[in-house]
């Protein structure tokens, strides 16, 4: 009758479900130790969600009626549980000990024997006092830690400010996410409420885009229609975005991403923990340097890769999406996953961060070439046949560069997910192909002119990250080892006419590298977006071309 006219809920302190809710989410142990009756104590850690095993208290010993099956007298307790016995709290953390005996052990409460669980040798290893129902002098005293409510436990817990670091459609999208579980799904309360993101500043139909974007909470410049949250708070200046921030997203353009490292030394802290959904590398007189490594070597902290088959118009829309975390350090890993994960957008866990971070780079090149093929109007067939290429010479120059990469991450969303979606829908694609298709009216145009009208302020990367990797393979003497990739480097730097993408194992012959090397003066690899391929006719079907 008691429990039916009292029912659990009726009987918590205020704060104190959400700060036990909170702490469990952060895998934290809760125990329940009461000179109470363990009959009384139980429905309260059911609702809770406190095991029973995690419960001391009194459990009353009956006699039972044979004929109604009742109890009708109490002959005593059970002596075995602690709390029966003189100094019964400390030896229920005794017992917690034997347990766990290199945790730490808490201990809130508000009367004289939870002080003395933490004043006994092996006892807690500090006690918080609770004086939110009744405030004893000699508890306040003593304790180490006083509190009148539970709200004052629950704003003390760590939490992990964090902060975007670019904010074009792709760190739109994932603003997106991040927002909706800073504040709306965040159970264990991990992160602060507001979100900051670095915009670089420019005029949008004549107001300041941060400005923009802190009134309308969507940026309308690059990724209109969708809300990022009330909690996004759009920065202009970098040094005031990373300012105490725990957590760091780099997502900005690669070719900045140099730069903007450098700008950043000594102004992030120490123990700040950095994730890159950035997609490309910076190409040195030792070899290439991931966007990752960058992070690492500038900035001094760790940095995972976010990536994956992410195209962000649909992840905006909360489409169905994927990714995974390339990590070296898989508790970094795990806390990225809260900050990111979604219902629509999962995630999984991959320990090799060097291949998921090549894959994300070089499917933009294979991206280019799958543009061309559509550019011509080919068919699937075609298609497939550069994806498979593609994907095969991703696999082998990223295991040639960096002997750790698995194969099995080509197979993940990283690798051919993402190769699927940037091949069919990424904007590479789309620029190759209208790139193509002016070549073939005969009025050719210039990557760069193709970006600028096309993309509305966004970067075109396959086509600087081409001229990076053809770097590597002309220093290493790879060129004819990569046939695609060599084949799609010359086209787009006017070496090859375009229908040349059919034939690319042929267009990888070292003849065509001396012939147009002599006619460019060498300056190949630096003419993209100068000088467009000279126009010519509508290819032949593939078919009388092979």
């Amino acid at each position: 009758r008691f429990l039916q006219a009292h029912p659990p809920h009726t009987r918590l302190t205020t704060g104190i479900e959400e700060l036990i809710r909170a702490l469990q989410a952060r895998g934290i142990s809760i125990y329940l130790i009461s000179g109470g009756f363990r009959e009384l104590t139980l429905p309260i850690a059911q609702h809770l969600g406190i095991p029973k095993q995690n419960v001391f208290a009194n459990r009353m010993l009956w006699q039972w009626d044979d004929e109604s099956g009742e109890p009708t007298r109490l002959v005593g307790f059970d002596m075995a549980e602690p709390t029966a016995h003189n100094q019964g709290k400390p030896q229920a953390i005794a017992r917690i000990r034997q347990r766990f005996p290199y945790t730490a052990v808490v201990m809130i409460g508000d009367g004289i024997t939870d002080l003395e669980a933490v004043q006994v040798s092996g006892g807690a290893d500090l006690f918080i006092g609770y004086g939110g129902v009744v405030e004893r002098p000699a508890v306040s005293a003593a304790a180490e830690w006083f509190v009148y409510s539970y709200e004052e436990l629950i704003k003390s817990l760590a939490r992990y400010r964090v902060a975007m670091i670019g904010s074009g459609a792709w760190a739109c999208a994932a603003m997106r996410m991040i927002a909706q579980n800073c504040r709306e799904d965040d159970p264990a309360d991990l992160f602060e409420d507001d979100v900051r993101m670095w915009v670089y500043e420019e005029d949008y139909q004549g107001r300041k885009l941060t400005e923009v974007i802190n009134e309308q909470h969507e940026n309308p410049r690059y990724l209109p229609g969708v809300p990022l949250g009330d909690n996004v708070v759009a920065v202009p200046k970098l040094e005031d975005t990373v300012e105490g921030a725990d957590i760091l997203l780099f997502c900005a353009p690669h070719q900045f991403i140099h730069g903007i490292c450098k700008q950043l030394i000594g102004k992030v802290k120490r123990d700040a923990i950095a994730i890159s959904l950035t997609k490309g590398m910076r190409v040195r007189a030792d070899g290439p340097q991931l966007i990752s490594q960058m992070v690492r070597k500038y900035l001094g902290i760790d940095c995972s890769v976010l990536m994956g088959a992410n195209i962000a118009a649909d992840i905006g829309k909360e489409q169905l999406s994927e990714a995974v975390i390339g990590y070296n350090n898989l508790e970094n890993a795990k806390l990225f996953k809260k900050l990111l994960e979604r219902s629509y957008f999962t995630i999984n866990l991959l320990p090799d961060a060097a291949g998921a971070e090549m894959c994300g780079t070089l499917k933009n090149i294979v991206a280019v070439a799958a543009g061309m093929v559509d550019g011509f109007e080919y068919g699937p067939n075609s298609k497939a046949a550069i994806m498979r290429e593609g994907l095969a010479e991703m696999r082998n120059l990223s295991q040639a560069l960096y002997s750790t990469v698995r194969d099995e991450t080509f197979f993940d969303s990283c690798g051919v997910a993402d190769l699927i979606a940037t091949c069919y829908g990424g904007r590479n694609r789309f620029v190759a192909m209208e790139w193509t298709k002016a070549w073939r009216a005969g009025q050719p145009k210039t990557f760069d002119a193709l970006e600028r009208d096309l993309l509305n302020g966004q970067k075109l990367q396959g086509v600087l990250t081409s001229n990076e990797v053809q770097e590597i393979l002309k220093a290493r003497g790879w060129e004819q080892e990569y046939p695609l990739f060599t084949t799609v480097n010359r086209i787009i730097n006017g070496r090859l006419e375009p229908p040349f993408i059919f034939k690319y194992r042929e267009g990888a012959d070292p003849k065509y590298a001396d012939t147009a090397e002599g006619e460019e003066g060498g300056d190949g690899l630096s003419a993209a977006s100068k000088q467009p391929p000279k126009a010519g006719p509508k290819y032949a079907p593939l078919a009388s071309t092979l």
